[in-house]
């Protein structure tokens, strides 16, 4: 079992049982997207953008109970109310996921914050804001892979591969932003409580 398949298994087992004590609905939400692993979160922006027919990136109330129920989201109607209403201080009658997002995010320190950005500025090799296959070529090595290794793979297929790792399952577009890089580790964060050892692996993996 490879580190990173450890580190997701003990990440969901933490979420599991945290959800079992916690009551602060904002929190269970955010142990139900733990609880699916460090793409969870994505999965949950996924569900809301599918919703947000204008593109706007602004959701109302009945959009938001939506998405939260057609994630999968064991709160009541009152629970999401809650949520709702936390995370729409203007009183606008609108929440703006992106904004949500990030408030859902596992805390972490500024330390690893930095250490993740560090990570997707060094892939992000054409600094334009998104990691792709182009711009893994000649950052990102592949030789190592036992299936670029057996010839089973092309370097492309690795790399293709390897972004997929940042994003919800059936939601694949070859495209990491650097809101889906740090949504995934703000969720292997979650699941590491150590910041020497968080850091050793964001440096050992990335060269940093």
């Amino acid at each position: 079992m490879s580190a990173t398949q450890r580190l997701n298994e003990e990440l969901v087992r933490k979420a599991r049982n945290q959800m079992r004590t916690a009551t602060d609905p904002l929190e269970r939400l955010r142990l139900t997207c733990l609880a699916r692993g460090a793409s969870g979160i994505k999965g949950l922006a996924r569900q809301f953008r599918i919703i947000d027919d204008d593109g706007n990136k602004r959701l109302d109330r009945k959009e938001f109970h939506k998405g939260c129920r057609d994630f999968g989201a064991v709160l009541t109607d009152k629970e999401i109310d809650y949520i709702f209403d936390h995370m729409d201080a203007d009183n606008s009658g609108c929440v703006n996921f992106d904004e949500f997002l990030v408030a859902l995010r596992p805390p972490m320190s500024r330390t690893r914050v930095e250490l993740i950005e560090q990570a997707f500025n060094k892939l992000d090799k054409n600094k334009d804001g998104d990691i792709t296959v182009e711009d893994l070529k000649g950052v990102y090595c592949c030789k190592f892979h036992p299936k670029y290794q057996n010839g089973e793979w092309t370097e492309d297929q690795v790399f293709r591969e390897f972004l997929k790792t940042f994003e919800a399952p059936e939601t694949t577009d070859g495209v990491v932003t650097k809101e889906e890089f740090l949504n995934y580790y703000a969720g292997v964060s979650a699941s590491i409580d150590n910041d020497a050892y968080f850091g050793l692996m964001m440096r050992t993996a990335y060269r940093l």
